[in-house]
């Protein structure tokens, strides 16, 4: 591969990290290509791209600073076979899936990774993998906005309410003056 087409392949790989909301970075040595390929099919179901790394074109790729310091760090620490997968997505459905694999295939270890331009150690990865769905993030979220509005409602109806047990137990007891 000549000095261009390292050029060319480094910048390719700037966008893509640039684009991706969430890059996980994979040590894959081991992996047979069959295993390889389901990886490929699984990610690709949750959005994200899987590429394998070259290491000398990463740096490269990070060298004018463009990436950010975490970037840098990540890439700068990555020796021997990585694979990357790049997540457009939902970042949580990605580290899921990745979690996932790795745990099911051994030969797939999880490594330093990036969240954005913001580096993520392996524990942060599988904290991420342990967070719930997207819809049930939003579903809490709006539950947690709609509650102070809902006892507001409830504090306000209290008032007539009261007032109308109070009446009707004053009727009753005019209704029947013996009890």
């Amino acid at each position: 591969m000549n000095r261009q087409e390292k050029t060319a392949l480094a910048t390719e790989l700037k966008e893509k990290f640039n684009k991706a909301t969430v890059a996980i970075f994979a040590d894959y040595k081991g992996l047979t290509a069959t295993q390889a390929d389901d990886f490929r099919r699984v990610m690709r179901a949750q959005n994200t791209e899987v590429r394998v790394l070259k290491n000398n074109v990463a740096r490269l790729a990070t060298r004018e600073g463009a990436l950010g310091e975490g970037a840098k760090e990540v890439l700068e620490s990555t020796v021997g076979p990585t694979m990357v997968a790049f997540s457009y997505g939902d970042p949580a459905a990605a580290a899921k899936a990745v979690h996932k694999f790795a745990k099911e295939n051994e030969a797939l270890k999880l490594r330093d990774s990036l969240f954005g331009k913001k580096k993520l150690s392996v524990a942060m990865v599988e904290e991420l993998a342990q967070l719930p769905a997207r819809e049930v993030l939003v579903a809490k979220l709006l539950g947690t906005l709609n509650a102070p509005v809902t006892n507001f409602v409830g504090v306000l109806a209290a008032v007539p309410r009261s007032l109308v047990s109070v009446l009707s137990a004053i009727e009753k007891k005019k209704a029947n003056p013996s009890a």
